[in-house]
């Protein structure tokens, strides 16, 4: 039996592929989280939450002693790192914390394969923000596009990815980085974008969009993400990047709009607010990369997505 170690797995898109892994896998699956505001124990199914193959420990992922302890003990075979601050919003008023789980833990995480030999692969999970933003006129971001990180969490996360690529080209690790679109689904904390807007709705409250909210994001469905992790961790080849997509790009406005319609809500709940500093215009993803080496694509619909959202 395998066993797999995903960190972050009581976040959003963690105990998303945690459910993926129990469902398609007889994998052992140890979840490391150290339990901060955006994780939830309910985000994991009470039939995981009591099966034998999974193993919840709250744990910090600088805290690299427990972590060599657990995986040595259980001779881990994989790593997954979902584990991080994501909140663009949060960065800008306290980066502190982005450096030291985005970085520091990453650099934790790393330093688990100088003396865990049983590690076969240890995969980052970052995003496209690391490239920083595009005008409607750009190309989709590819693997080679040069990273412009523009906000605090998004330079964390592209520091991250350069120490797993420093590891992998130094020590010949096996690393693998995806770098994924904006992911909508269950489990979303409500400080992101849809849930808070369907939150909101529902309770006749005002819709805060930043801006004139005509900033353009690539959505796709966690499901869809999970799979493509799946794909790169079992298939992809070692110190390669790949980007994840959903060949879905959507202005911010017209995703509060849909919202609005799907819940027979007035526009006149929209409220535009001062915009976010340094806020990114436009986000896309090439996937020729995945599709064509690993055979991936997205499936989820989004409007349909949204529905079984909301």
């Amino acid at each position: 039996m395998k066993k797999i170690l995903i960190t972050g797995g009581l976040g959003f898109i963690g105990s998303n592929f945690i459910k993926h892994i129990f469902d398609k896998y007889d994998y052992k699956i140890f979840n490391v989280d150290a339990l901060t505001y955006a994780a939830n124990p309910k985000n994991i199914s009470h039939e995981i939450a009591k099966s034998e193959r999974h193993n919840l420990l709250i744990c910090d992922i600088n805290d690299i002693h427990g972590l060599r302890s657990l995986v040595q003990n259980n001779n881990i075979n994989y790593i997954v790192n979902f584990a991080a601050e994501s909140h663009v919003d949060n960065s800008i008023n306290n980066s502190n914390p982005f450096i030291e789980t985005n970085i520091n833990g990453t650099h934790s995480l790393l330093n688990l394969l100088h003396d865990c030999p049983s590690i076969e692969k240890y995969l980052q999970v970052s995003t496209d923000e690391v490239y920083g933003s595009l005008t409607e006129e750009d190309a989709p971001f590819t693997e080679n596009h040069p990273i412009q990180a523009n906000s605090p969490y998004s330079a964390s996360k592209a520091s991250a990815d350069l120490l797993c690529r420093s590891f992998y080209e130094t020590f010949n690790y096996p690393i693998l980085i995806t770098r994924c679109s904006n992911n909508y689904g269950p489990n979303q904390n409500e400080e992101k974008l849809i849930p808070l807007m369907i939150k909101n709705a529902k309770a006749g409250k005002k819709l805060p969009v930043y801006g004139d909210g005509r900033n353009i994001r690539d959505w796709i469905h966690v499901s869809d993400h999970c799979s493509a992790i799946d794909a790169v961790l079992h298939k992809g080849k070692t110190g390669e990047v790949y980007n994840i997509g959903g060949k879905n790009e959507i202005r911010n406005i017209d995703i509060v709009k849909t919202i609005l319609k799907l819940l027979d809500k007035s526009e006149d709940q929209i409220e535009f607010v001062k915009d976010r500093l340094g806020h990114d215009w436009r986000y896309a993803i090439d996937n020729s990369k995945i599709q064509d080496e690993l055979n991936w694509l997205p499936i989820e619909n989004f409007e349909n997505g949204l529905k079984e959202l909301i």
